[in-house]
């Protein structure tokens, strides 16, 4: 049956655009403007405290992984916090060594790799409507050998690194969608999939996104009449059960246009609709535009893995 946290994923395509480096000894502080985008830090070696603006200060220490699906404004710095050194992220590159904070000489109190995802596939959006705002994922065993990786490969540069980077970005962003529960996960699929009842029923929608769905037939999946079905769904993916499936539908079509291998009728098939034109008036309504405007407008040189 098909997994759709790993669709999800392999539909975001995620890499790491940059990252760098950080460290800090002493008393230190760095403050970050808001980025936008979605933004992560791999706490390397001993610890440190991440204020993220609206919300209560943590702290990180080494193996857990933070994730910021718009990176707001925030602050990092040792326990003990001084005057912080501002930073615009926007004029940050990659890639250029080892920035320290506090104490230049000796060893670091705090390393850590910091930096931000872009993802070649879907909107970000995407993963923003499945995630809390602030991710934080501590005493996993695999994420501490992750981080581990990450910072070997970021480190040493082997060859074949920028490869294995993005592999490894990916099973980070996994396991931080792992870490969301149906408690603290906002309304979408992460909440649903930790509903024994509907994960059956969405299983079945990702699994046959091209079969004819009716809510009595998802209802029957999950084992509920169709009017719990419908109110239990509805409010924890944040949406009716076909609304989802339009969404995701639209979501695997723009991704084949953009491959640019299929036709739009093939693809009309592919995703559930029994002619190119209804296909094309669903998605025009659904994304603001037909779907040869849309495949029109990717870039030629899109990823079409």
């Amino acid at each position: 049956m098909s997994d759709p946290l790993t669709e999800v994923v392999r539909l975001l395509q995620p890499r790491a655009v940059f990252a760098n480096l950080i460290s800090g000894k002493g008393n230190w502080a760095v403050r970050y403007a808001r980025y936008g985008r979605p933004g992560f830090c791999i706490v390397l070696e001993g610890g440190a405290l991440l204020a993220v603006d609206g919300h209560a200060p943590i702290a990180i220490a080494a193996g857990d992984f933070v994730l910021l699906p718009t990176t707001p404004a925030f602050t990092m710095s040792s326990f003990v916090p001084a005057p912080p050194v501002f930073i615009d992220p926007d004029l940050v590159p990659g890639g250029q060594g080892e920035l320290r904070h506090g104490d230049q000489d000796g060893p670091p109190d705090m390393r850590s790799l910091g930096g931000a995802f872009v993802f070649d596939g879907a909107d970000s959006g995407l993963l923003v409507s499945l995630l809390p705002a602030v991710v934080h994922v501590r005493g996993s065993q695999r994420l501490v050998q992750l981080v581990q990786m990450v910072g070997e490969e970021y480190a040493e540069r082997k060859p074949g690194s920028e490869f294995m980077l993005s592999r490894l970005v990916e099973m980070l962003l996994v396991e931080a969608l792992r870490s969301g529960t149906a408690v603290t996960a906002p309304p979408g699929l992460l909440r649903g999939l930790g509903d024994e009842r509907l994960a059956v029923a969405l299983k079945q929608m990702h699994a046959h996104i091209d079969r004819s769905w009716t809510v009595a037939q998802l209802a029957k999946e999950a084992a509920l009449s169709r009017s719990a079905f419908f109110d239990r769904f509805t409010r924890a993916v944040g949406i009716a059960p076909m609304e989802y499936l339009l969404a995701w539908r639209m979501e695997i079509a723009k991704d084949l246009l953009r491959r640019d291998e299929l036709s739009v009728a093939e693809i009309a098939e592919r995703v559930g609709y029994g002619s190119a034109s209804a296909f094309s008036i669903a998605f025009s309504r659904q994304v603001g535009r037909s779907p040869s405007r849309y495949a029109r407008a990717q870039p030629e040189t899109s990823d079409n893995r």
